[in-house]
């Protein structure tokens, strides 16, 4: 697979994206991590209640049973103890739910804070990165098994504007079914350098 172009420019500027690519997740993860982290500070209040409450409803129960063993008005004197102690337990439970919110807020905003600026710059960046992947790789795998240069000529008036074949040409077509080296050639790099190859030393179009 040919990750990279072999024109020094282009090189650099993809070698450049990529690492910019990873900036961008890293530097977007990091801050997603701190949004997280900000947001979980708001379920400190509701660790407190939590923590308070079930202590309170733990002494008022305790109170309950020590009241409960006084002689004929224990069982009297321990009821409101417990609905106390119930109370309290309730108002830890909504502590507890109050963490709970908090906790899954923070892993959305977490989670969308990182997502929506990396999913956009993926978006934009790879979609031409992986074109220029597979069509580099492709070539070079032609290349590679010493096929000539008539390919990459068809492909250069397929794909090259009028204007930048006229330059080569008056008649690019007419030149290449004539079978002349020396059309054919310059088209060929045309098109190789559009897809950021370098034709190996030696490597010819066929014979005129």
């Amino acid at each position: 697979m040919k990750l990279y172009a072999d024109t020094s420019v282009r090189r650099t500027l993809q070698i450049a994206g990529d690492l910019t690519l990873v900036l961008w997740v890293w530097f977007w993860i990091t801050i997603a991590n701190q949004v997280h982290d900000a947001t979980l500070s708001l379920a400190t209040p509701g660790r407190k209640i939590d923590s308070s409450a079930t202590d309170l409803a733990e002494r008022l129960r305790d109170a309950g049973r020590t009241v409960s063993k006084v002689p004929l008005v224990g069982d009297n004197v321990r009821g409101p103890f417990d609905g106390a102690g119930r109370a309290a337990s309730g108002l830890a439970d909504a502590g507890q739910q109050q963490v709970a919110a908090v906790g899954t807020l923070a892993n959305w905003l977490g989670f969308a804070v990182a997502l929506i600026p990396i999913l956009l710059f993926v978006l934009f960046y790879l979609p031409p990165r992986i074109r220029f992947v597979r069509r580099a790789t492709a070539g070079q795998r032609y290349l590679d098994a010493g096929a000539d240069l008539d390919l990459f000529a068809l492909r250069a008036m397929a794909h090259q504007p009028l204007h930048v074949l006229a330059r080569i040409d008056a008649d690019p077509a007419g030149a290449w079914r004539r079978g002349e080296a020396a059309v054919i050639d310059e088209l060929a790099r045309l098109e190789l350098r559009a897809v950021g190859l370098r034709p190996p030393a030696g490597l010819t179009s066929r014979e005129a």
